[in-house]
């Protein structure tokens, strides 16, 4: 259980939020060539890649394209879903990542031409690029989870994006009657954090077992093993003794249709209706990746791992959640990693340099228990 606990993640996040406080550059007053690098998406990827593209080469011109102007981080979000942080402990501005000479534009990104290297915004004007980073995270695939969409998720939250889905499930929860019955769907992987739904179940059964102890959760499950299964198994029995069930592939866990009308979810061998039903759907590469031709018919995109560097598209990276390159996880620390190694590519690339060989060091933790 110890295992689970460590802060270091905490300590990772705040690390990086730290970072972006510690590097300004002056931009050169002399004329010269500028290259240009457009990163889509603010994220753990994008922001991390544009402020590391500055610290290696300040006469680079970089803009972030980021149509929020509050970044609402995913990491820590199971604490505030269950009671134990605020979700104004996960929102951060962009304010120090444009001190450091990165221009940040809040609009969303609504094309790409590879061919003339343009990115056209939604408001109709167009950026030019000599490269390009595309970090725009996750979508949900509402269409692959029949009677799930959009509306449903206002009733059977996925909260699997931060922000007003986190407090939507987390006032579900807490206006539950005690002996109620939560039910979280996890997809088949890829998906985003794949320990997360385990350590969300962990901490809602923390807040159940001080506040509504009569009550369960359900995990019905895409999958039949999970990372860390051992370790969180061995935590629910020792703190959740009885209240944690979880349901696998082979069991007949994998959810095939909700309704949201009876919160009712459907699976291979069984109906199942409950009080909170938490509905995290399968996943795919952000739009604007399929818009530019970077995710394939898996919907995510392919790269080259050591460059990051798209196999569809020229001029082209992909980092973050949204690309497949075999191992790499789907977390905020690879995501992280991988925008630092992406951006000595890019510079590399531009500078015509040798790339060096790219380390992809992170650290991820799951909480059981506070």
């Amino acid at each position: 259980m110890d295992a689970l606990r460590p802060m270091t993640r905490r300590n990772v996040v705040r690390g990086i939020a730290a970072s972006a406080t510690a590097f300004t550059f002056p931009c050169p007053s002399h004329a010269q060539f500028r290259a240009r690098v457009v990163v889509i998406g603010g994220g753990f990827g994008g922001a991390s890649c544009a402020r590391a593209l500055r610290r290696i080469d300040p006469t680079l011109d970089v803009t972030l394209i980021e149509p929020n102007r509050t970044f609402t981080a995913c990491p820590f979000s199971n604490e505030v879903i269950a009671g134990l942080r605020d979700i104004e402990a996960q929102q951060f501005t962009y304010d120090k990542i444009i001190a450091e000479g990165v221009k940040v534009v809040a609009q969303a990104a609504a094309k790409v031409d590879p061919q003339t290297r343009v990115v056209g915004l939604a408001d109709g004007a167009l950026l030019s690029y000599d490269r390009l980073v595309l970090a725009p995270g996750i979508d949900l695939r509402f269409e692959a989870l029949p009677g799930y969409n959009e509306a449903a998720a206002a009733k059977m939250p996925h909260a699997w994006t931060a922000g007003e889905q986190t407090a939507l499930l987390r006032r579900q929860i807490e206006a539950m009657e005690d002996g109620g019955l939560i039910a979280l769907a996890v997809p088949a992987n890829p998906s985003r954090c794949p320990p997360g739904p385990y350590e969300r179940a962990s901490l809602i059964a923390h807040y159940l077992r001080a506040r509504k102890p009569r009550s369960k959760i359900l995990i019905l499950d895409a999958k039949d093993t999970f990372p860390l299964q051992r370790l969180f198994e061995n935590a629910w029995n020792e703190l959740y003794p009885g209240m944690i069930e979880r349901v696998s592939l082979s069991q007949g866990g994998r959810v095939t249709s909700v309704d949201p009308a009876a919160n009712t979810i459907v699976t291979d061998f069984g109906n199942y209706t409950a009080q909170v039903a938490n509905i995290i759907p399968p996943q795919k590469a952000g739009r604007i990746a399929a818009i530019a031709g970077a995710a394939d018919n898996t919907g995510w995109c392919p790269i080259d791992p050591v460059s990051f560097a798209s196999k569809l598209l020229p001029a082209v990276h992909v980092i973050g959640d949204a690309c497949f390159g075999g191992v790499i996880p789907k977390s905020a620390s690879a995501a992280n990693a991988q925008a630092k190694a992406c951006a000595e590519a890019v510079a590399s690339l531009i500078s015509g340099k040798p790339q060096a060989t790219p380390r992809l060091v992170g650290a991820c933790y799951s909480v059981v228990a506070p």
